[in-house]
């Protein structure tokens, strides 16, 4: 960015320090200064479609999220985000997600509230102690048993957005079933063990039955730009666990429905 554009940003108040003050030309250096700045996109495209609170109280948040909506600032997205949405409605800065969907995924997505009580969470998932569901549309596998349990390793792959598959102790894990049999496409239900970047998506297409409208796998096929006609038959359905704080059980389901 040149210094113009760092000048201009400085006098809307976009560029600030650790704790939230401006820092201006006048700024004096300070060794281990951290300059936190905003991230601006011209012409950022509107995702047409909403996000859902399921839940909300003082240390949860839970959001059903749309088909191509991301999670976080990417790319050309900055405003167009779960996230900045979220923080628009509730008027809360410090909402920060627990877990990440792909931007192709629809479903459940659970966001810290609270910073104090954040770390409780987070450690939810660190130790496996949420249960994730998800379900898919995909290609018939008339020859595996079900349920059945794939098991992998996955490393970053090319280009390098994509993951891949080698030789190696598995680091990934997804349980398989059928909920119900079509003629070209079955309905899945999907439990992942482990939760490595695209695992559904890249077990699927390894077993020979990749995920209908999957742009990346088997193949990348790039979609143009504005193109919401085909999205991704992949969406996260629930989250249960006990609760850290009440010791309660707590499960969410997502309202959205694939294409069977």
């Amino acid at each position: 960015m040149p210094r113009t554009q760092w000048l201009e940003r400085m006098a809307r108040g976009r560029v600030l320090d650790s704790a939230g003050g401006a820092v201006t030309p006048s700024t004096a250096y300070r060794m281990g200064l951290e300059v936190h700045y905003y991230r601006e996109v011209a012409d950022e495209p509107a995702i047409p479609f909403d996000e859902i609170v399921v839940h909300a109280d003082d240390h949860l948040l839970v959001a059903d999220k749309p088909h191509f909506l991301p999670v976080t600032p990417a790319g050309p997205h900055v405003h167009e985000t779960l996230l900045a949405r979220l923080i628009r409605r509730t008027g809360n800065p410090a909402l920060a997600p627990l877990h990440r969907l792909d931007r192709e995924t629809a479903g459940l997505v659970l966001f810290s509230t609270n910073p104090d009580s954040r770390a409780r969470y987070q450690a939810l998932f660190r130790e496996r102690r949420i249960e994730k569901s998800y379900e898919a549309i995909a290609p018939p596998l008339p020859d595996l048993a079900f349920p059945y349990t794939h098991a992998s390793r996955l490393v970053t792959g090319e280009p390098f957005f994509r993951m891949q598959e080698i030789e190696g102790p598995a680091n990934s894990e997804t349980r398989i079933d059928v909920l119900t049999h079509g003629e070209r496409r079955w309905h899945y239900a999907l439990k992942p063990v482990s939760g490595r970047k695209h695992q559904l998506r890249v077990h699927m297409a390894a077993l020979g039955a990749p995920i209908a409208n999957d742009p990346i796998y088997p193949a990348v096929q790039h979609r143009a730009a504005g193109d919401y006609s085909s999205p991704l038959q992949l969406l996260a359905t629930t989250l249960s666990f006990n609760d850290p704080l009440s010791g309660s059980e707590r499960r969410f389901s997502s309202g959205f429905r694939l294409r069977t």
